[in-house]
């Protein structure tokens, strides 16, 4: 039997991913009282079911401590499980309660931003021990899919790292959440061409254009040289998302060519991550 825990912020999409894995063929069964866990595992072993989810969460009516006992127990009787972690940035969580307007599991008096910091402390071993962490911050639906399809149907490598490589404009601000920012102004601006002025770097003529210069190749590969050392390390230190940077004046030509060219170059290695682009300022 495959049996699969299901937990993480609250806010990070875990009823979605369980949804997902029902899709999928999963037997789906959320937030059981504890007293009950440890009984529906062996009811569960007992029974023709060989795909099981079992979501939980944190919750103010119940001891998270207890739960994680509650599964302690189940291994010990040799019951035993995978754990999926569902996780993202704080920042992301705070503008997805706001865009609910919930009320947080734990949050005192209303407030988003302290309900999220008392779960993220309740959560820190739990994540830590997880058999998978999925920080869904960037990721669109049919991402989050596509890594669920991976890990329970294809039974492929679990990818630790999801690179995220997004483009974007430094006339609207830079990327806040980026870990590395690399800035393509230097490179020749297809806004000045007439006929490229209101195509974007998805387009073959401006991609054309950039690339053509032979700066645009020997920055490409030099920032491909730099991931490749640094990706291994930031997978060795445990890190699950990396955030790229690409940034132009406004976001549509230079940056969206390279972002792309970026994630082609990384998105065929095979290695142990997962890789994304998107393009933030592209519908300024």
């Amino acid at each position: 039997m495959r049996f699969v825990v299901v937990t993480g912020m609250s806010g990070a999409g875990k009823l979605t991913a369980q949804k997902m894995l029902e899709d999928m063929g999963f037997y789906c069964v959320d937030n059981l009282p504890v007293p009950l866990i440890v009984k529906f595992a062996e009811l569960l072993y007992d029974s023709e079911r060989d795909k099981v989810v079992l979501g939980i969460d944190v919750r103010a009516d119940q001891s998270f401590d207890e739960v994680m006992q509650a599964l302690k127990e189940m291994r010990e009787k040799g019951y035993e499980y995978e754990m999926l972690f569902l996780d993202a940035s704080d920042k992301t969580l705070l503008k997805r309660y706001k865009e609910s307007r919930r009320n947080h599991p734990l949050a005192m008096e209303g407030r988003v931003e302290e309900g999220i910091k008392r779960e993220r402390k309740i959560l820190e071993e739990t994540k830590a021990g997880a058999d998978y962490v999925i920080d869904t911050s960037k990721l669109l639906t049919r991402e989050l899919r596509e890594e669920l399809e991976n890990i329970f149907v294809k039974n492929e490598n679990y990818k630790s790292l999801m690179v995220n490589i997004s483009s974007f404009g430094f006339k609207y601000g830079i990327l806040q959440d980026a870990d590395l920012v690399f800035d393509v102004r230097f490179l020749p601006n297809p806004y000045y061409v007439e006929e490229l002025k209101t195509k974007t770097g998805n387009d073959r003529e401006v991609r054309d254009y950039v690339m053509a210069n032979g700066e645009a190749e020997i920055f490409l590969a030099k920032i491909k040289d730099l991931l490749d050392y640094l990706i291994p390390r930031y997978i060795k230190e445990g890190k699950n998302q990396l955030v790229i940077g690409v940034g132009c004046t406004g976001g549509k030509h230079r940056s969206v060519t390279l972002a792309n060219a970026i994630y082609e170059a990384l998105k065929n290695d095979e290695r142990e991550y997962g890789v994304t682009v998107n393009h933030r300022d592209l519908v300024h």
